[in-house]
């Protein structure tokens, strides 16, 4: 039953059997939909061709939208927690892929969720959603226009905030915990926030966008089934209407968990030295045999390696040399030494060119957002 198997959009470190998402909470495979992507905003993501974006709601109605020139809004946001990795930096591939596209662009740093439910430090959280985040969007190609629009969650427009409270009259905690499980008064309000967040978009005040798109990890989608139904019950007195979604995969910690800020030994950041994060992934979990011989004889398994899992998701996007990556590991002709200093060399070129420009970025930040007076 799906209350034998509730999300938490709070834990740092979970491992998910994602078919149970299309089995308890109707989320639909994302793949019978590549088709009609490539259809209508031409080629797919990388994202979604390799199946780490898995599954939707509703997206077959964005596309249609689209395709009838209709205006759509992208939310999504962070968690200025930590240090910005390589786990974010899926989010912000996507990000970027939309906004060229043309969708309206909303990024929120969740600085209240922060501040409420991790009992951050109240500067340091502005501090890092400043110079980790939004830094980090600018150097990897988010462009600053008049249809990008970021935002600290305690520093934002009236009505915003009006929401949260309207919100809180048509729920109740019976139904939120049937979603979240046990709730304190500070999970409550970033809950709710989170609604208004996803939903605000469509208010008049913020463009009126009928059509919400969110992408997410497949731990969010209780913010996502909240927001869902709080959109079904505010429908006549505020015009509101149900988001899409689209999941994404865990980006996997070098020692096959989930990627986290929590847990910097097994997780690559954008602003490591370049030897600290070779180091950290030449010391990765891979697929390999216990000996030589036996890879040679059985072959790796690409599907259990996490730096394959870098090569998917970052290191490699010319799908012909991922998949001549996987054949030689399959048949035993790549060996994790090898395939690891390949990786490395990858990895080192990126992060060289990216830090050059994040440097720069740090200079422009207060150009693409106004962080909160105290």
């Amino acid at each position: 039953m799906a209350e034998e198997f509730r999300l938490d959009p709070w834990a740092s470190a979970v491992r998910l059997e994602y078919e149970k998402l299309f089995r308890y909470f109707g989320i639909k495979p994302f793949r019978e939909l590549l088709p009609r992507v490539t259809e209508v905003l031409g080629e797919p993501l990388h994202l979604m061709r390799r199946g780490v974006i898995f599954g939707h709601r509703d997206f077959d109605s964005v596309l249609e939208a689209y395709r009838s020139g209709e205006r759509v809004a992208l939310v999504t946001g962070f968690m200025p927690s930590g240090r910005f990795h390589f786990g974010h930096k899926m989010v912000a591939d996507q990000i970027i892929y939309y906004q060229k596209l043309g969708f309206e662009i909303f990024i929120v740093i969740a600085d209240a969720e922060a501040y409420a439910v991790r009992k951050l430090d109240r500067r340091k959280v502005i501090e890092t959603g400043l110079y980790e985040y939004v830094a980090n969007l600018i150097a990897l190609g988010l462009e600053k226009n008049r249809h990008t629009h970021i935002y600290f969650q305690t520093n934002y427009e009236t009505p915003y905030y009006r929401l949260i409270q309207m919100f809180s009259r048509k729920i109740t905690m019976a139904e939120m915990e049937a979603i979240y499980g046990d709730l304190e008064p500070g999970k409550v309000m970033a809950a709710l926030t989170q609604a208004a967040d996803i939903l605000h978009p469509q208010l008049d005040y913020f463009g009126g966008f009928k059509h919400v798109l969110v992408p997410v990890g497949a731990d969010q989608d209780p913010h996502i089934r909240l927001a869902r139904d709080i959109a079904d019950r505010f429908e006549n007195e505020l015009g509101l209407r149900r988001p899409a979604s689209t999941y994404h995969r865990f980006q996997s910690g070098l020692d096959g968990n989930k990627m986290s800020s929590s847990r910097p030994d097994y997780t690559i950041f954008l602003s490591d030295p370049i030897d600290v994060a070779v180091r950290k992934l030449k010391n990765a979990l891979t697929g390999g045999r216990a000996t030589v011989e036996e890879q040679r004889r059985l072959g790796g398994e690409p599907e259990k390696c996490t730096v394959y899992e870098f090569y998917v998701y970052h290191l490699v996007r010319d799908d012909k040399k991922l998949a001549r990556i996987y054949q030689e590991c399959r048949g035993g002709r790549l060996l994790c030494g090898p395939d690891k200093q390949y990786a490395a060399e990858l990895l080192a070129k990126f992060l060289e060119e990216h830090q050059r420009k994040l440097e720069k970025a740090k200079d422009r930040v207060l150009e693409y957002v106004e962080p909160p007076s105290f």
